[in-house]
């Protein structure tokens, strides 16, 4: 607990404090004396501004000590610390929260947390090994007829599924980028769920969206909400029709000299 009275002696060995800043500073040059700050009983420290380049608002901290009943006061520690107005670096944030949707390259892994809210155990998922197990490999593919065998047939056999939640966040952001309020669907002929070119979703996503597989639609191989449009749906009323051009304009008023 820091004392309110600093130790005299302590509080007086500002040219000590100093002489050790100085030496931590060079070759850079050391500012004045910026005060002190009792950390303790006999324990005070020392700050002078700080001229090294970069360091805008740091200073030289210089803890000085003595000892109970000693005439004498030795460094404790010399360091740089920033000050009420340094310029800092802006705080560390772990990469999992750095991350944006995009910067997955190839080669790159990102593993989901054990508690990802946006992931559920899905079916069978008690009766899967430990990853790197003896059983992991024979339990690659099961015994033919079994109950696990008709789950993999059926792609039922992963470990974990979405949540209701997972589901949420990939509708909003889906129908926010290819949904009825975006300006191509304002503007189309027609929506998506009466196209020829929509492939429907499985689950309960078919309910909403599909992926489009029109290959002249701004939003091909895309997922894309039944209330999207777009000028290339497959029952459009018309086709663009190009204008005939002018007929010639022949001069037979006048003659052409020969």
């Amino acid at each position: 607990m820091r004392s309110r009275t600093p130790d005299r002696l302590c509080a007086e060995a500002v040219e000590l404090a100093r002489d050790a800043a100085a030496q931590a500073a060079h070759p850079h040059r050391l500012g004045e004396h910026l005060g002190m700050v009792a950390e303790g009983e006999r324990l005070v420290t020392h700050f002078f501004a700080s001229e090294v380049p970069g360091y805008s608002g740091w200073r030289w901290g210089v803890t000085v000590a003595r000892a109970s009943r000693a005439r004498y006061v030795t460094v404790d520690e010399v360091a740089l610390t920033p000050g009420p107005e340094a310029l800092l670096a802006p705080d560390w944030v772990p990469w999992s929260e750095r991350l944006r949707p995009g910067d997955l390259g190839p080669g790159d892994l990102l593993p989901a947390e054990e508690d990802d809210p946006r992931l559920e155990p899905g079916f069978l998922a008690e009766d899967a090994p430990p990853p790197n197990s003896p059983l992991a490999e024979e339990a690659e593919r099961p015994e033919r007829g079994t109950v696990r065998d008709v789950a993999t047939d059926l792609f039922l056999g992963r470990n974990r599924v979405l949540s209701l939640q997972g589901l949420r966040e990939a509708a909003e952001r889906w129908d926010e980028e290819f949904g009825a309020e975006s300006p191509m669907a304002q503007a189309a002929p027609a929506s998506c769920v009466s196209c020829g070119f929509l492939v429907p979703l499985a689950g309960s996503l078919r309910q909403a969206f599909g992926v489009c597989g029109n290959e002249f639609s701004p939003a091909d191989g895309r997922v894309v909400s039944l209330a999207y449009g777009c000028g290339a749906h497959s029952e459009a009323a018309e086709s663009p029709k190009h204008q005939a051009p002018p007929p010639p304009v022949i001069d037979d008023l006048g003659t052409d000299p020969l």
